[in-house]
């Protein structure tokens, strides 16, 4: 193996050296990234092994330099364009702390930094070895929502076919004994992160075709969730047949890997290998850095972390929000109808009015590592508290699948003077925001309880606040 990686080396060096400079320039979110791999985080437990892989695979099985690869035009100045534009994007990106975009620019960095210091032809050799290492990007938890309401789906059904007596709601499953709730544990997004993985050192190895790559990725994604949603039934029948009483429903997790075993093992055996060609027979086409390639990186880094560190926002602070509600009076934000769970660097304050309930959760941007939008978590359990009906865009009708009381809640996103439906909206606007020098953020809730045939006067209500409120924040002076 030494041996090998000792022959490889020339072929690998260059894009080392390319990692290496990418890393350079885009380093703030690098360290960042670093830092999230060594906390081994459910969805990111993978991040540092990945990783490690990518280097491995560039020492042992560098990517291939082929003879119709020579016909290629290599694009330099395309790719020296492209490095430039990325790392203004990047540098825009970080200065707002967008992380999930930000994280999302470091493997295009790493390609373009390919593209414009070895041209278009080793670049595309490059680019499975690249989104292997964008495995270990922190992009999973987003993938989880979806990964549950698909179990979910899948689950319910299959648990309908034996024909228990349960009563499906959502991810929520309940029996004669007890309830089973689908939550973000099931998603089974270790098991979905790790076939993927295999998929592509498996793809890589083999030195697969694109239309190879598709389908063993398909393959790969296929048993990943089967095995997750066979694992979910196991622990519902198991639930169902001993009464609530089995040790397996705490601890289950064993179980889970041998059910993903039995799915992902066979069909790694089974897949099948290719060798590469014996290294005397393979083109060496020397690989040399373009001097555009060098001129684009020196000019990349001038605009991207250069740039970052002199435009970082003032750490001047404005007076905060201040609301008027004269028929309001303050209250005690555990006896809302659904209490919020909010971070503690926002400062919440809270308002009753004939009926309606009005929270007003802020914060500011003070420093550079903090963000104007801060990372929240939905502010209510929705696995308990399930949407009935949606008004329109921030106005929804809920109800508690346990005690059915019904709520109306409107909830909204105030980003300096901008308003925001969604927190992926509210992370874009902060851009617009930190451009204006605007440092004030808001997360506006309202409530009221109804019962079933009052839900229309109590919209009508909380319209009638939300338009004033609206107006107020969105006027209010920096």
């Amino acid at each position: 193996m030494l041996r090998k990686t000792l022959d490889n080396l020339p072929l690998s060096r260059p894009y080392l050296v390319v990692t290496a400079i990418a890393v350079i320039l885009f380093y703030p979110t690098w360290i960042r990234l670093a830092q999230a791999w060594l906390e081994f985080e459910q969805v990111l437990a993978h991040g540092l092994a990945t990783a490690l892989i990518f280097i491995g695979l560039l020492l042992i099985h560098p990517p291939q330099n082929v003879n119709d690869q020579s016909q290629i035009t290599p694009y330099h100045f395309i790719g020296a364009i492209l490095l430039v534009v990325t790392s203004l994007t990047w540098a825009l990106l970080e200065l707002v702390r967008i992380d999930t975009l930000a994280y999302l620019m470091l493997p295009a960095g790493i390609i373009v930094t390919a593209w414009a210091l070895l041209g278009l032809a080793q670049t595309l050799s490059f680019i499975p070895y690249v989104l292997l290492l964008s495995l270990s990007l922190p992009v999973w938890a987003d993938m989880v929502p979806a990964l549950v309401d698909l179990a979910s789906i899948v689950v319910g059904t299959w648990v309908s076919w034996f024909g228990m007596t349960a009563l499906i709601e959502g991810n929520s499953i309940t029996l004669p004994y007890g309830r089973l709730l689908i939550a973000d544990g099931c998603s089974g997004i270790r098991y979905f992160a790790i076939s993927i993985l295999l998929a592509m050192m498996t793809s890589i190895l083999n030195d697969y075709r694109w239309r190879d790559w598709l389908i063993t990725l398909l393959i790969a994604v296929t048993l990943a969730l089967i095995a997750n949603w066979v694992r979910i039934t196991i622990l519902v029948v198991v639930a169902y047949e001993t009464d609530m009483q089995s040790d397996m429903l705490s601890d289950h997790e064993t179980m889970g890997w041998v059910v993903y075993g039995l799915f992902v093992l066979p069909a790694l055996y089974f897949s099948p290998v290719r060798r590469r060609i014996s290294e005397s027979t393979r083109a060496k086409a020397k690989l040399g850095f373009q001097k555009l390639g060098i001129a684009a990186v020196i000019t990349a880094i001038v605009l991207g972390p250069i740039a970052l560190a002199i435009t970082q926002p003032s750490n001047t602070t404005a007076s905060p929000w201040l609301l008027e509600l004269p028929s309001a009076t303050p209250a005690n934000a555990n006896h809302m109808p659904i209490p919020l769970t909010l971070p503690s660097t926002l400062a919440q304050q809270v308002w009753s009015s004939e009926g309606a309930w009005i929270s007003l959760a802020q914060s500011q941007k003070t420093t550079v590592e903090e963000k104007l939008v801060p990372y929240l978590r939905p502010p209510y359990d929705h696995s308990l508290w399930q949407i009935q009906e949606t008004y329109r865009p921030g106005l929804v009708r809920v109800r508690n699948i346990l005690s059915r009381k019904q709520v109306i809640v409107g909830q909204w996103y105030q980003v300096g003077s901008h308003r925001a439906w969604t927190y992926s909206e509210a992370k874009l606007l902060q851009v617009l925001a930190m451009l204006k020098g605007e440092q004030r953020f808001a997360l506006v809730t309202l409530q009221a309880e109804c019962g079933q045939t009052e839900c229309d006067r109590a919209v009508a209500r909380l319209d009638n606040q939300i338009s004033t409120i609206e107006t107020h924040l969105t006027h209010s002076k920096q």
